[in-house]
């Protein structure tokens, strides 16, 4: 897998500047993007941060709507208006905007939360509040797909984690990415 797992809890120092894990900016390196994109998050306290892959995600995902509608206007100013890039100096550090620390409670720690294309920056007991309740979700969508196994998949494969989250397995964020 080439994107961004696991997760890391790191301190801020006195400056504000907190470290990037190093297997994340890796993955940016080889991503190519110079510095760090971030958005806050649509539905968490958290903020959405990544390079080329997630914006490559957001742009299919902006592509499904007329650029002349209210949604695309809104999504455009979300993904585009109100988001940041961040410098990431010599050492592998970024210093968080008073934007982005209000919108996710960041004071001393943080957590770097990988999910593939994309990870997100948590306060850590926000963080964990989040995780409880999405391993809960995610073992309540496994019972629902319970032992089913698609045979008409390649392969003869049982279903997709993003078909038992159901989420379209088309893309991250539900197009035709």
């Amino acid at each position: 897998m080439a994107g961004f797992v696991s997760n890391y809890t790191n301190k801020l120092d006195a400056k504000g500047r907190v470290s990037i894990p190093a297997p994340f900016r890796s993955v940016l390196a080889r991503d190519g993007f110079e510095g760090l994109y971030c958005f806050r998050s649509f539905n968490a306290p958290t903020v959405d941060a990544g390079g080329f892959q997630l914006l490559n995600v957001l742009e299919s995902r902006l592509a499904d709507f007329d650029p002349m509608t209210e949604e695309h206007e809104a999504l455009a100013m979300t993904f585009y208006g109100a988001s940041e890039t961040l410098k990431i100096d010599g050492e592998g550090r970024v210093v968080f905007t008073d934007t982005i620390r209000e919108h996710a409670g960041i004071d001393k720690e943080v957590v770097f939360v990988g999910l593939n294309y994309k990870f997100q920056i948590w306060n850590p007991v926000a963080y964990e509040e989040q995780r409880r309740a999405n391993q809960q979700r995610a073992l309540e969508v496994m019972r629902q797909a319970g032992g089913r196994r698609s045979g008409a998949r390649a392969g003869g494969g049982g279903l997709s984690l993003t078909e038992m989250m159901g989420q379209r397995p088309a893309g991250p964020l539900g197009g035709d990415e």
